[in-house]
């Protein structure tokens, strides 16, 4: 079904006295370890409890930072690199992967399906970020636990829950407005809830006005202008004690957006690669049931059903540069689950997390052609093969045993197996791909003492070819064309880590190291051939090995009640094997972090500075010297000055003032598709009534 915002309405006039506003957003630090997580052992344990390196960024913050999309959050956190094609959507990179080799997660069901590419895209720009509670990010593979994808990692949004205590009826409403001056864009978000301990009703509106972006230096970028807006409604019912039914939908778009490094030119370009593209529109909804079971059984102690169904809607129009022919499509994907996942406590100390999980995809892919100058109208090869659907089953288990008081052991066994039917269409004669897949991981955790854990894993990931990888035909980023690849395999990748976490007193933080061997990875390879138009062919091969290593801190000090340093730092190196050669590997991030330091000068205001940096970039990949996103020379290092103020008036009211990139800096995120923008005044107001 689609969601339209009407429904909304009547949900939200029914809300509308006071609630407690939260106090002074601390939107700068890196996290404390303390902080209760979901994601890493699929069961609520602190961060500092389990062995994975997990990154944990709460409501206050996403909603503080005025992030336009969701991984614009994740900026500065320790192993995630943000990279932006174009304004409005943007991908994070954990341990150098990106795309469909890390698992993306909205309220535990799969954002990821048969057309996400191992590269950045725009989907998980389709998720509402003013809609979320937190956001984790589990960093390391986690195909045991999740399936394939999850090779560098796994990345969860999980939608605000609101709760209320009593049998007496109760509601809670806000208003949030942004105004930001480099892009002239407004941000307005309205949300409500009504209920008592038994029934809970909420929802929210979110609307976004984007104009075109100023740069450092004072230039504005044309194509850099879009409208995003959605809407949200979730009813949790207990019917009896011990269980809770949730029922959600969510609906998020973009009706236009520009893709900048498709219309401006690039590095070693006279003349931009299109004419027009454009993302339109660019649609998701979703809806979603949950059963969850707090009751002891002779098989578990606490169980949860997920029923869901995703819809993405992938528009497009793009008419290469100095054509008259302008190529329209229509790409859809809906994802159905069913999902059951069990906790059961062997003894105080042991713990076994257990589950099934069932996902089918369905793809329907249209394209037709018209010639601008007399109107004319032909049926062209779709994007994707028609009617392609993928299937994934798996099961899995993990086992949590507490050996002795100070030793946490943790292992897990996942069996899997996708299907993947491709019908006949361009370049494929109709193929039918079967792969099956036995995971592991184990994980260390060793207590020093109460505040001080050594942590150290090893764990194998997996994904198989999606329908992207097998069977794309079309342009790709970098001036390609894309034929399509029946014969692909599944890749594996696996990591070993080792590390330190530590909360005690005034200070907590991390500090891990890693390594990945990926084996056949299915790379985009040129071939010899070229369009006329200039685009050169390209096809996805299982051809290369990749290592990839790195380093991940964080550190936060609190030497008062009032005043907090923090700062990150991340780096990583890849490299890559073909055919005997060895070079770098695609897109790895540069060293990166984020220093920081904020005082609470009243109980009221709160003053906050703090600093994004980057090193150069130089080790660039073959065919990263050809993309016109990167500068073949290197991308140079950059920092920028920032600043904040906080200021809560009321109980009701708070009014925060970013001043961001003070220094006016022109740069650009390695393999972005464009620069960052220039000196910024950002205000947010939150008003809760």
């Amino acid at each position: 079904m689609n969601l339209r915002l009407l429904p909304f309405v009547p949900l939200l006039a029914l809300v509308g006295s006071a609630a407690a506003a939260s106090p002074p957003v601390r939107d700068g630090e890196v996290r404390r370890l303390d902080e209760v997580q979901v994601t890493a052992t699929r069961r609520a344990e602190a961060t500092l409890e389990v062995p994975v390196a997990v990154t944990v960024v709460g409501r206050d913050e996403i909603r503080a930072l005025g992030a336009q999309t969701v991984m614009d959050a994740l900026h500065g956190q320790p192993g995630t690199f943000v990279q932006q094609t174009t304004p409005g959507q943007a991908v994070v990179i954990v341990r150098g992967l990106k795309g469909s080799e890390v698992l993306h997660l909205v309220d535990g069901f799969r954002l990821n399906n048969a057309i996400f590419r191992n590269a950045p895209n725009q989907y998980v720009a389709l998720v509402d970020s003013q809609m979320l509670e937190r956001i984790e990010v589990v960093r390391g593979p986690m195909s045991t636990l999740y399936g394939g994808d999850a090779m560098g990692g796994v990345v969860q949004m999980l939608s605000w829950n609101p709760r209320f205590e009593g049998g007496d009826w109760q509601r809670e409403s806000g208003l949030r407005a942004q105004y930001a001056s480099t892009d002239r864009s407004l941000l307005t978000r309205v949300d409500g809830a009504v209920g008592n301990q038994t029934l809970v009703l909420s929802g929210g509106l979110t609307y976004q006005n984007t104009n075109t972006l100023r740069v450092g230096g004072g230039e504005r970028v044309p194509f850099t202008d879009f409208i995003a807006r959605g809407g949200d409604a979730k009813a949790v019912w207990t019917p009896a004690a011990g269980h809770e039914v949730l029922l959600q939908a969510q609906h998020y778009e973009q009706p236009k957006t520009p893709r900048v490094d498709e219309l401006v030119p690039g590095f070693g370009q006279a003349r931009p690669n299109s004419s027009t593209f454009l993302f339109a529109p660019q649609v998701r909804s979703f809806q979603h049931a949950r059963w969850r079971i707090d009751v002891s059984t002779p098989l578990f102690d606490r169980a949860e059903v997920h029923l869901g169904h995703q819809r993405i809607r992938d528009d497009r129009r793009a008419r290469d540069f100095g054509t008259v022919n302008e190529d329209r499509e229509r790409n859809t994907v809906d994802t159905e689950g069913l999902t059951f996942k069990a906790e059961w406590s062997l003894s105080e100390a042991h713990y076994l997390t257990y589950g099934v999980e069932w996902y089918r995809d369905e793809v329907a892919s249209f394209r037709d052609r018209l010639r601008i100058d007399t109107g004319t109208v032909s049926v062209r090869p779709p994007r994707f093969p028609d009617g392609s659907t993928q299937h994934q089953l798996g099961v899995f288990v993990a086992d949590d045993w507490h050996i002795t008081d100070r030793l946490d052991l943790v292992l897990g066994l996942r069996w899997s197996r996708v299907e993947t039917e491709l019908p006949p269409a361009a370049g494929t004669l109709g193929t039918r791909i079967a792969d099956n897949d036995l995971s592991g991981n184990v994980g260390v955790n060793f207590a020093l003492s109460d505040g001080l854990r050594l942590v150290a894993n090893a764990g194998r990931g997996f994904r198989a070819p999606n329908v992207f990888d097998l069977g794309t035909f079309g342009d790709r980023p970098g001036n390609r064309f894309n034929i399509p690849n029946p014969d692909l395999k599944p890749e594996t990748v696996f990591t070993v880590d080792a590390g330190v976490k530590f909360d005690h007193g005034a200070w907590s933080g991390e500090l891990i190291a890693w390594r990945s061997s990926y084996e056949d990875k299915i790379t985009s390879l040129l071939t010899d051939e070229v369009l006329p138009n200039g685009r050169l062919i390209a096809q996805s091969r299982n051809a290369t090995e990749l290592d990839l290593s790195g380093f991940e801190a964080g550190l936060e000090w609190r030497p008062s009640e009032s005043a907090r340093l923090f700062a990150s730092a991340t780096t990583t190196r890849g490299d890559e094997r073909l055919a005997g050669d060895e070079y770098p590997a695609d897109r790895i991030p540069p060293l990166f972090g984020k220093i920081g330091a904020s005082w609470r000068w009243r109980e009221d205001v709160e003053l906050e500075a703090y600093a994004f940096y980057a090193a150069e970039q130089d080790r660039l990949s073959p065919r990263d010297l050809v993309d016109p996103r990167i500068n073949p020379a290197g991308t140079p290092g950059w920092s920028t000055i920032n600043a904040r103020l906080g200021w809560q008036p009321s109980e009701r009211l708070s009014m925060t003032l970013r001043l961001e990139n003070l220094g006016d800096r022109r740069y650009r995120e390695h393999g972005s598709g464009l620069d960052e923008p220039g000196r910024s005044a950002i205000v947010l107001v939150d008003w809760r009534f």
